[in-house]
């Protein structure tokens, strides 16, 4: 009997720590999806997949084109059209599905936090008075903040944000987490934020500038997640291999 074949979507740092426990395991043969939204993702271990499988239904028909036993949703929390397309293709096929999904991020004793439910709240959130801004949420919605073009942006995202914001004041900066507590709170004093933007995507690597915001005293618009489709979820590759383990037992 072949060894089980399984599809990872991915695009977060577990889906990266789960292909890494994947790759060369005598049970199972695992494909990567990226959605191929990063210009250069770094190399990985296993077979990958870029682009996009045309919504539920064109995932559907590759998992039964490829007889793929397992799917493995790992995308970003805020991806939530991919994960409800994965929660609709395995129902429609039978494959197995669960998600590898870090849990979000708490309010603690010192956080400033607004809490809205979505990217437009967010710029309406900001007010009408001019604030120097840090906008932390990546670059596929950034846009919508030339909406409120009386404040100054600093825009951090790993690819470039095209076309930049319709606003007179913006700044941009391209990096890659992990960012450290001590360097975002350097950030925010010398860029002189007085509230920053985030999406509450949970984990280590971008808690750093929730963490400064604490120390110095700034509010974060925090945009929450969604609600997620109703499969099983677990919170890290440990995790993951034991629910793997579970759904396709060795022969």
């Amino acid at each position: 009997m072949g060894r089980h074949r399984i599809l990872l979507l991915g695009g977060t740092t577990e889906a990266r720590q789960l292909a890494e426990r994947l790759a060369g395991h005598p049970a199972y043969e695992a494909t990567l999806s990226l959605a191929g939204r990063t210009a250069e993702p770094r190399a990985l271990p296993l077979a990958v997949r870029r682009g996009g499988f045309g919504g539920a239904e064109g995932l559907a028909q590759y998992l039964r084109a490829q007889k793929i036993d397992l799917l493995i949703d790992a995308t970003h929390p805020f991806a939530n059209r991919i994960s409800a397309n994965a929660a609709q293709a395995a129902k429609a096929t039978g494959v197995p599905v669960f998600a590898l999904r870090r849990p979000a991020w708490e309010r603690v004793e010192g956080d400033l936090w607004e809490n809205v439910e979505s990217v437009e709240a967010a710029v309406e959130a900001l007010g009408t008075a001019p604030r120097r801004v840090f906008l932390a949420i990546g670059r596929q919605e950034a846009f919508a903040f030339s909406r409120a073009p009386q404040h100054a942006y600093v825009v951090r995202s790993v690819d470039p944000v095209v076309p930049p914001l319709d606003v007179p004041q913006a700044e941009y900066i391209l990096a890659t987490g992990p960012f450290h507590e001590a360097d975002e709170r350097r950030l925010l004093e010398e860029r002189r934020i007085d509230v920053i933007v985030a999406k509450n995507s949970g984990g280590s690597a971008t808690y750093g500038k929730i963490a400064a915001a604490r120390i110095l005293g700034k509010p974060v618009v925090m945009i929450e997640r969604q609600v997620a489709p109703d499969v099983v979820s677990v919170a890290d590759a440990e995790a993951a291999l034991e629910r793997i383990a579970h759904v396709l037992p060795p022969a």
